[in-house]
């Protein structure tokens, strides 16, 4: 394979007779020029002057005498001009973004040599001399006509009077702000284009020729650059293209071309450019996802990598696909060249920044002085500030194990580090210093970094960091400067835009390797064996904005570019991509997600229909393995038991307990109360500002307990007119319930007022309502003596399993005693689920899904204190309740606990009828916990698994 860089080069050398020391060779851009040479030398066998390369624009910016000014600075100069001339006061922060779009406008205009005047003149005038505008060809005219229309000037709607407000007012700001740039001597690159146009005199130009090599669509202004050197006998062209799609017409791919070739005859001759009309061995392939494609590529790498690998390309028409292809490379690809450089949005230094502009702008309140949670812990977990400070990982526990929603700059500048990390700032200045000497301090520890430490991507996230510093440095510039005056919510999303745009270049040799890149970077080079990845519709041709403040028929009559330039363009790519090469696979995604329509390119569509050879088509299918989930069985071996023995015996552990909720995890699953209390294995601690079902409880409970012990502080009974009294004050009421919520969910000092937000607002109001309820129901209930409430009932227990006996403790923490007509209830409050009513005391042990969990807790306290009554010859009876809050308004509602089948339950006045029977199924439920010959299993029940903590761990 001959490629058409070699082609040039032979014909360059011949041409020039390798006299190329006062040749300028100009690219689209300057890649090409790296092989471009090697090829040259390769015609000459001895040592000659290289010619100089340029690109395009470069070539501009070396006639002008201006700048290119930075892209911010020159949306805000635009919004100076934009005020002046509109007497406006909108401001920066709602201008910005089309102001940008104002400038793209602009620098199309200038880049297309656009009658500006007649552009943006008055929109009645246009529409009135639209007959005598002779410039334009016939087809601009009908877009012209066609614009007017549509718009219909006399019928006048809000928004179109908006549009012809602004509209009016365009030429001026135009013309003004050209000056401005001007007395700057900066300018936009469509500004500089035109004025190196209208003051170009080729005689004065440093070069004796210019040789332009595969440019394909030509604005305006490069349009007339090429006469105008042509016209002085100082140009020669080279176009790239193929017969294949240049005697189709019409063919958007060749749509240029043909002009090209009309204006500018090409150097090389058309029999050079047949290379299309051959059979080449093609395959289209389906992939099911987007990372398949990646997935695909070691495969595809090790059958097709060429013996040079720089003749092998993988084509990424997603450049978002970079890092998912370079962890894909296989072990035969021994040099790589990466054309489109790295994002700098996939290195820690962006994300560290975006980090701190979301902490200091969203994550703190200016009015309270608070932070907010999620910002604070997003940036305490980030992998710089671990390195820069020791104490983040345990700040970040501490805050998550005390619920600290809002806290506050003092709680944690724990070091030096935190204090600059976390030290409000109130203006854009001071914000961008603090970032500046955040990424300073992460800088220096990479200075000191062991040699032995540093790791392949060190140096690549090394770049980054200088990348984003000087960023930094530039938008503090033009703040100091006062050019950049915005709310920090914009510049954080100026920030976050402008560094989610730039990358990092990549060091090496780009003539050595296989070639890894993006579609505009093969502009010119060809390969003998090619991969393209997510040949998608809507990633080539790229969908993307096309936004613009000029319409599309006006667009189209003054010569600019429009959507139709854009896509004809890529054709080009595309079809230019497979001219030469021996070998290409294209691949595309079926998925459909976001822009992605699962749709192949048009072009690969249009290609199958137009091409006279098969196309080979693969489908890629993702082999799925299910993992069989092997049953877990943890024998009770010595270590299991001495591990038994240390959490449930007193005398290795003095605050040994078998609690209810232990023997219910049990029962639901013997696995699970391996993991907890023998493994000792718990679920990490999490925060949300949402409050789950145990944390409303316990607020409830708080807030029950304390207005109890408050009504009982002068005496035991509780009579109905307390009651009433503390109903009719809910200010009091509501204040149990804000202690609850600063004690238990948000850890406040007792001084200190809690702020809710919208949700824990909603939770507090429920709170207060069952407090009420209960209050209520209370109220019926009167008079009565309440006993206690969290009352801690404990019954020692002694238990022989193999010849080993087993001193523990049995118990647990009531909610509440009160007494009554000679019955003691032990009252559990649920403010969630439904009363249950089991058949028998056997099924309170016997695994099953509808097993309440709730009345074997009660009935476990109520078995311990019918005990206890016995020894002090106390006859009253126990009755154990569950209170259930949501349905204490109902009138014929008893929190007593029922027993026995539908139709046929009874209260259960007197446990003692059942405690016997309770007694008995809990020592065989202690004797089989315990005993070395029954294993730990998995529960058979698997509804139970749902919402476990370890269902991860045990894969069932």
């Amino acid at each position: 394979m001959k490629t058409f860089l070699q082609e040039v080069a032979h014909d360059l050398y011949e041409k020039t007779h390798g006299d190329l020391s006062n040749v300028a060779v100009v690219f689209p851009n300057k890649r090409a020029s790296l092989f471009f040479n090697e090829y040259l030398a390769h015609e000459s066998k001895r040592p000659l002057w290289s010619p100089a390369y340029t690109s395009i624009s470069e070539l501009f910016r070396q006639c002008s005498p201006w700048q290119t000014g930075d892209s911010v600075k020159l949306v805000c100069d635009l919004y100076k001009v934009f005020r002046q001339v509109t007497g406006s006061n909108e401001s920066l922060d709602d201008f910005f973004f089309w102001g940008e779009m104002l400038i793209a406008d602009f620098d199309d205009a200038d880049k297309n040599l656009a009658d500006t005047q007649a552009l943006f003149s008055n929109l009645k005038d246009l529409n009135g001399l639209t007959d005598d505008y002779d410039f334009l060809e016939e087809g601009q005219k009908e877009a012209l006509s066609q614009f007017f229309r549509n718009f219909s000037i006399d019928r006048v709607t809000e928004l179109k009077q908006r549009f012809i407000s602004i509209w009016d007012t365009l030429g001026e700001i135009y013309t003004r702000y050209k000056a401005l740039l001007e007395s700057q001597h900066i300018a936009y690159e469509g500004m500089m284009y035109r004025q190196v146009i209208d003051t170009l005199n080729p005689d004065k130009l440093p070069y004796r020729l210019y040789v332009f090599v595969g440019f394909n669509v030509l604005n305006k202004v490069e349009h007339t650059l090429f006469h105008r050197l042509a016209d002085a006998g100082k140009a020669l062209f080279y176009w790239d293209y193929d017969t294949f799609y240049l005697n189709r017409t019409p063919h958007e791919a060749g749509e240029f071309i043909r002009r090209n070739l009309r204006d500018f005859p090409s150097e090389l001759p058309p029999s050079f450019f047949n290379n299309l009309n051959q059979a080449k061995d093609i395959t289209f392939v389906e992939s099911p996802t987007e990372n398949g494609q990646a997935r695909y590529l070691p495969q595809w790498l090790r059958e097709n990598l060429t013996e040079e690998e720089k003749e092998t390309a993988v084509v990424l028409c997603n450049e978002a696909l970079l890092q998912s292809v370079l962890h894909s490379l296989p072990e035969n690809v021994k040099h790589i060249n990466i054309t489109m450089g790295f994002p700098l949005s996939q290195t820690p230094a962006y994300s560290f920044v975006c980090a701190l502009l979301e902490l200091h702008t969203a994550g703190y309140n200016t009015q309270n002085g608070r932070y907010r949670f999620t910002e604070v812990i997003s940036l305490l977990k980030h992998p710089y500030t671990r390195q820069l400070s020791s104490q983040a990982a345990e700040l970040e526990q501490s805050l998550t194990r005390d619920n600290r929603f809002y806290p506050l700059p003092s709680e944690l500048e724990k070091d030096g580090i935190l204090e600059i990390l976390f030290t409000p700032v109130t203006t854009n200045s001071n914000l961008c210093q603090l970032i500046t000497k955040a990424l300073e301090k992460v800088a220096l520890s990479y200075q000191q970094q062991k040699p032995s430490d540093t790791t392949a991507f060190d140096q690549l996230y090394r770049e980054a960091l200088f990348k984003t510093y000087t960023l930094m440095n530039r938008f503090y510039t033009l703040i100091e400067d006062k050019d950049l005056n915005v709310k920090p919510e914009t510049l954080q999303r100026l920030l976050t835009r402008v560094m989610a745009t730039s990358s990092i270049p990549f060091h090496g040799e780009p003539a050595i390797g296989l070639q890894v890149m993006g579609v505009l970077e093969t502009r010119n080079l060809d390969f003998r064996h090619l991969i393209m990845l997510s040949v998608n519709e809507g990633q080539l041709p790229k969908g993307g904005n096309d936004a613009s403040f000029i319409p599309y028929n006006l667009r189209k009559a003054f010569g600019m570019t429009t959507i139709d330039h854009k896509i004809a363009v890529y054709a080009y790519y595309f079809y230019r991509l497979l001219q030469r090469t021996e070998k290409a696979t294209l691949i595309f995604n079926t998925a459909t997600d976001g822009i992605n329509r699962g749709e192949m390119s048009r072009f690969m569509l249009q290609f199958i229909i137009e091409w006279g050879y098969p196309v080979k088509r693969l489908r890629l299918e993702a082999a799925q393995s299910p993992q069989g989930s092997t049953p877990i069985c943890i024998s009770k071996g010595p270590t299991v038991l001495r591990r038994l023995w240390e959490t449930f015996d007193v005398r290795y552990n003095p605050k040994a307990v078998l609690s209810p909720s232990a023997l219910n995890c049990y029962l639901d699953c013997p696995l699970k109360f391996y993991y907890k209390y023998a493994a000792h294995l718990n679920a990490p601690d999490e925060i949300s500002p949402e409050i789950d079902a145990a944390k409303f409880g316990s607020i409830f409970h708080h807030a029950a307990e304390h207005i109890y012990k408050d009504l009982t502080t002068h005496g035991k009974v509780i009579n109905q007119e307390t009651i009433e009294n503390l109903l009719k004050n809910e200010v009091r009421l509501q204040d149990y319930v804000d202690k609850g919520f600063k004690e238990l969910f948000f850890h406040l000092p007792p001084e200190e007022k809690p702020t809710y937000n919208g949700i824990q607002l909603i939770n507090s109001a429920v709170i207060l309502r069952y407090v009420k309820q209960l209050l209520q129901k209370d109220l019926k209930h009167a008079p009565f003596t309440f006993v206690s409430s969290e009352y801690p009932v404990y019954e020692e227990l002694k238990l022989t399993v193999a010849d080993t006996v087993l001193h523990s403790r049995i118990g647990g923490i009531i909610d509440r005693i009160d007494w009554k007509d000679n019955i003691l209830r032990i009252v559990d409050y649920k403010t969630g689920g439904n009363a249950d009513t089991p058949s028998s005391i056997e099924s309170l042990f016997s695994p099953d899904l509808k097993r309440s969990s709730h009345v074997f807790q009660t009935f476990l306290y109520a078995a311990i204190v019918c005990r206890k009554l016995r020894e002090k010859q106390d006859t009253r009876q126990v009755a154990p309740s569950l209170l259930y809050i949501h349905r204490a308004a109902s009138e014929n509602y008893t929190p007593v606990i029922q027993l026995g089948e539908a139709r046929k339950a009874e209260p259960v006045y007197d446990f003692a009828r059942y405690e016997m029977e309770f007694r008995e199924r809990l020592k065989l439920l202690l004797m089989e916990i315990f005993s070395p010959e029954i294993p730990f299993t998995q529960t058979e029940i698997p509804d139970k698994c749902t919402y476990c903590d370890f269902k991860d761990l045990c894969r069932k």
